[in-house]
């Protein structure tokens, strides 16, 4: 899997700290997880490339969606592109 294959749309959600990224595939690692700190997470590779952009506070993965909630300083548009570039990284990494 490259990460040049990969869709990934962005919805919103009626948290206005929180927002959907769907993939237009299943995310390896099966079932659905949660994570709320960087300790928890750092047994998922996904999971824990996505705590290490600045703002991310919480992570719902589901299926083919990641469900990221940002801390309320930071907004959307300073986000969106380094989470998007988090997920293509952990999903294009071979196992």
């Amino acid at each position: 899997m490259t990460d040049s294959d990969i869709q990934i749309t962005v919805e919103g959600t009626p948290n206005p700290h929180a927002a959907k990224f769907v993939l237009d595939r299943d995310i390896p690692g099966g079932g659905s997880r949660s994570y709320f700190d960087p300790e928890s997470a750092a047994e998922d590779p996904l999971a824990a490339r996505l705590f290490e952009v600045d703002g991310v506070r919480a992570l719902l993965i589901v299926e083919n969606f990641i469900t990221v909630t940002k801390t309320a300083t930071l907004e959307w548009p300073e986000l969106l592109d380094e989470i998007e570039a988090a997920i293509l990284g952990a999903l294009s990494t071979p196992r």
